[in-house]
């Protein structure tokens, strides 16, 4: 059974960093990419950065420059490294890691922003 287990979330202050791990346990057959989503209270879940297998990445232009994602292959972990924190990126950020045939979700962890 596949699980992906998320951690670092947090509350901190504007201008802050705060780091994201994500660690899928289990097996994805030919795993591709690995990402972050958030989902602001009222709002839509949105894609925040991903990161495929070759090292690739796309990112939200709103945390373009502020955010960095990252991966090891080996441990099958994605992380997000969150600088320059902003009251607007308050959410619950989603990891996601993707095959060919499905997308796999962690349960979410609560990062708040306080101005």
């Amino acid at each position: 059974q596949v699980q992906l287990v998320e951690s670092g979330g947090g509350l901190v202050q504007a201008g802050g960093s705060l780091r994201l791990s994500c660690a899928v346990s289990g097996t994805i057959f030919r795993l591709n990419s690995m990402g972050w989503y958030r989902q602001a209270p009222g709002k839509q879940r949105e894609l925040v950065a991903r990161i495929t297998s070759s090292g690739s990445t796309n990112y939200a232009d709103s945390v373009k420059g502020r955010f960095t994602i990252s991966r090891d292959n080996a441990k099958n972990t994605v992380y997000l490294q969150m600088d320059s924190l902003k009251p607007e990126d308050t959410a619950v950020y989603f990891c996601n890691a993707a095959n060919s045939m499905r997308d796999y979700w962690g349960q979410g962890t609560r990062v708040t922003v306080s101005s």
